[in-house]
């Protein structure tokens, strides 16, 4: 249905409109409306009861974790949590549903009017979030598992969802996922979500159309399904919106049609046509009662929410006096901004903090495959590690080498620093006799600086240091021999 997307800018005279369905699977022990845990992974259909299977009889009971947690989500939004929501039954046949039907929430949802700023291309912009709707998921079918047939998997069915609709405010593949990345961050921040993409824990559609420049009527929208990352999603746009522009410029019409997204491919493949609501035949679940939001539910939930990342990127930087760039790099994670946040105040100096959990910290936990979570140093090690650092015990070299032994072995910095005799040579008579030696070994080298290589100085600098063993102090060599070479 496409070529191969090896590239994409906007066309000329062309806008693309872009809305978003986020589905988010919430972080909870149990399904939504059983007592069946929701768990990837597990052998297939060993998660299932009457309630979840659909079975006659069978009755569900709302799990008010995932009504906490969807309205921790709601609150991160921006939205409005309303009160009264109506449970409804949204009817359709798919192999993996085993009802017949999917318990969700249509005309009276859980929360409306929200919005999401992030970074565009042009700046700072926003999305406004419609709606964000508590529903039940689906099981999973299986198409590689035996040959010629597919199998079905109904232990995710009823595992607690909020399906987050945004307006169609985008215009671009690169601002949608931009935004994408911003939503992930925002939702693990609150902790609503592991936001897992590979497990099915974040997915989204994409309803794309395209218009000449400066209309205000929308065109005939598709909707993109099957995608498993953001780099896909915006592949997938970029493939779409060229596609809608070739057929109406060669006089076509686009039909309003749901579309799969091969990522290896990298093309797009018709699925069905596009449903409408009425398709869906929804009503109001006869089995649930309205679910009920007290005033108490929400203060809980607002009192559970943290910090968001865009507000404390730009606390850091007013606190902490930390660049844009830092103070984004820092607030990548919570655990990541909890982290650095320890170590500034435990050791009095926000931009060394900055510096050794960016650099030095950061190197042994991609290496280690470890996050600020599970970092072995605890935030008030590493801070004893700069003191020493800024106090002239220790060179920066060693203070990496001392890292590395307390992230591998345990102790306290300063324990490793005496117990490795890694302590700074700071005694002038020392110090002298080592840049003497230096000196009298690179007579080439020094003729070279004396005549106006200055960068030679590094060179005898890293002489001195050899001779020292590592433990002179680089600062002082440095003034020596400069001295010495006048």
């Amino acid at each position: 249905m496409s070529a191969e997307v090896k590239g994409w800018a906007t066309p000329t005279g062309w806008e693309a409109v872009i809305g978003l369905e986020v589905h988010v699977q919430l972080r909870t022990e149990r399904k939504l409306f059983c007592g069946d845990r929701a768990v990837f992974g597990a052998e297939p259909n060993t998660h299932v009861c009457p309630v979840c299977l659909g079975l006659p009889g069978a009755l569900p009971a709302t799990n008010p974790e995932a009504v906490h947690l969807a309205v921790r989500t709601a609150l991160a939004l921006g939205c409005t949590v309303h009160a009264r929501c109506i449970w409804a039954r949204k009817n359709y046949f798919y192999p993996d549903l085993p009802k017949g039907y999917q318990i969700t929430q249509f005309e009276r949802p859980l929360a409306t009017d929200g919005s999401v700023a992030f970074d565009g291309a042009d700046g700072v912009a926003s999305v406004r979030i419609r709606r964000a709707h508590m529903e039940e998921d689906a099981g999973k079918s299986i198409h590689d598992r035996i040959p010629g047939g597919t199998a079905v998997d109904l232990n995710r069915a009823g595992t607690p969802l909020v399906e987050i609709v945004s307006e169609p405010d985008l215009r671009s593949p690169a601002d949608t996922r931009a935004f994408l990345v911003t939503l992930k961050q925002m939702l693990e921040y609150a902790d609503v979500s592991d936001c897992n993409m590979e497990e099915g824990s974040l997915r989204v559609d994409a309803n794309v159309s395209v218009r000449r420049r400066g209309a205000e009527t929308l065109g005939a929208k598709t909707e993109i399904k099957n995608v498993n990352s953001f780099s896909g999603v915006e592949k997938a746009i970029e493939s779409e919106i060229a596609r809608q522009i070739e057929l109406l410029e060669a006089g076509g019409r686009v039909e309003q049609q749901t579309l799969l997204w091969d990522d290896h491919r990298s093309t797009l493949r018709p699925m069905r046509s596009k449903e409408e609501s009425h398709d869906y035949r929804y009503f109001p679940d006869p089995d649930l009662p309205p679910l009920l939001v007290s005033a108490e539910t929400v203060a809980s939930a607002r009192a559970a929410l943290p910090e968001l990342p865009r507000a404390r990127r730009e606390r850091f930087m007013a606190a902490y006096g930390l660049s844009g760039y830092d103070a984004r790099v820092l607030t990548q994670s919570r655990q990541g901004a909890d982290y650095f946040e320890a170590v500034a105040q435990a050791s009095g100096d926000a931009k060394a903090a900055a510096n050794w959990v960016m650099g030095p910290a950061q190197a042994l936990m991609n290496e280690r495959k470890e996050d600020a979570g599970s970092f072995s140093v605890p935030p008030a090690a590493l801070a004893e590690l700069i003191a020493l650092v800024a106090d002239g015990t220790i060179s920066d070299a060693s203070a990496k080498t001392v890292l590395a032994v307390v992230v591998d072995e345990g102790g306290r910095p300063r324990d490793v620093v005496e117990a490795r005799g890694l302590r700074q040579v700071r005694d002038d008579a020392q110090l002298e006799a080592w840049v003497s030696a230096a000196i009298e070994g690179s007579p080439g080298e020094v003729a070279r600086y004396r005549g106006g290589e200055a960068k030679l100085l590094g060179f005898l600098v890293g002489q001195v240091m050899k001779r020292s063993g590592g433990k002179a102090d680089p600062r002082r060599v440095n003034e020596l021999l400069r001295k010495a070479l006048e």
